[in-house]
C-alpha cells in the first residue's frame, strides 16, 4: 500500500526535508508504509549533488538549499507541484536508472491526460515540450521547454525527493538560477501552454496515471512476484 499525503498550505523546505528522511528510514525498517506527498513550497531554490555555483545567478533573490539529492539547480514555489516519492526501490527492482525512467512515464502519463506530450532527452534531465510556435534554434533544432524536473535520493534502498510539475508558477523565478545547468533552452507551465489546469486536477491525474505506470513499472516486483 502507498500512502497518499496531500498539503494544502506551502511546507517549509526543512520541515518537508525532515519528513522524508525520518519515513525513509520506517520504510527501509518495514515500519511504515511507501508515501507519495503532493505539496507546495514557499519560493526557494535547491542545489543537487551536481550543481554548479556559477548557475546560482541571483543568490539574494530566495533561501538556497544544499541537497544531497542528484540533479543541479531547481526551483520551487507556489504554483508548482512538487511530488516527493518515497518508494521502496528495492521491492521495485533494485535498479536506480529504470526506477528514475518509470518516473519519467509517469510524469509524461500523467501530462498526457491534459493532451500533452512529454518527451525525454539524453543529456537533459527532466520532462520536456516541444514548441513548434516559438523560433527554431540557431542549429535548427525545435524549440523545447521545460515542464518537469526530477531528482531523487536513495537511502537503504528507499527513495526521497522525487519530481516537480509547472502547474502555473510565476516563471520569472527561474530567471535566478540556470535550471538544471541548461541554458539553451526555456521552462514552461500547463498553464503556460494554455491549459487551465488546477492543481486538483494534476493531484487526480497523478494518482490514476500511478496506478497504471508505477504499480506495473518495469522496475516494479509486487510481493506476490517473489
Amino acid at each position: 500500500m502507498v500512502e497518499w499525503k496531500i498539503s494544502d498550505d506551502p511546507v517549509p523546505y526543512e520541515d518537508a526535508l525532515a519528513f522524508m528522511e525520518a519515513r525513509a528510514e520506517a520504510i527501509a525498517r518495514g515500519e511504515a508504509e511507501e508515501c507519495v506527498w503532493l505539496l507546495e513550497h514557499p519560493p526557494l531554490y535547491t542545489a543537487g549533488t551536481s550543481a554548479k555555483r556559477e548557475d546560482l545567478r541571483d543568490p539574494d533573490r530566495f533561501p538556497v538549499h544544499d541537497t544531497k539529492r542528484g540533479g543541479q539547480f531547481t526551483y520551487h514555489g507556489p504554483g508548482q507541484r512538487v511530488v516527493y516519492v518515497m518508494l521502496d526501490v528495492g521491492r521495485r527492482g533494485r535498479d536506480v536508472r529504470c526506477f528514475v525512467r518509470d518516473l519519467e512515464a509517469w510524469v509524461i502519463a500523467t501530462l498526457g491526460e491534459f493532451g500533452l506530450t512529454g518527451h525525454i532527452r539524453d543529456g537533459r534531465v527532466g520532462v520536456w515540450i516541444e514548441r513548434p510556435d516559438r523560433p527554431r534554434l540557431p542549429d535548427g533544432r525545435m524549440a523545447e521547454d521545460k515542464i518537469a524536473a526530477i531528482g531523487i535520493r536513495l537511502r537503504r534502498w528507499v527513495s526521497f525527493h522525487g519530481i516537480s510539475i509547472n502547474v502555473e508558477p510565476d516563471l520569472s523565478h527561474f530567471d535566478g538560477i540556470v535550471p538544471c545547468g541548461i541554458t539553451d533552452f526555456g521552462v514552461t507551465s500547463l498553464v503556460d501552454l494554455g491549459l487551465p489546469v488546477t492543481m486538483d486536477d494534476l493531484d487526480v491525474a497523478l494518482r490514476r496515471s500511478f496506478d497504471a505506470v508505477m504499480t506495473r513499472g518495469a522496475c516494479a516486483v509486487l510481493p506476490s512476484q517473489n
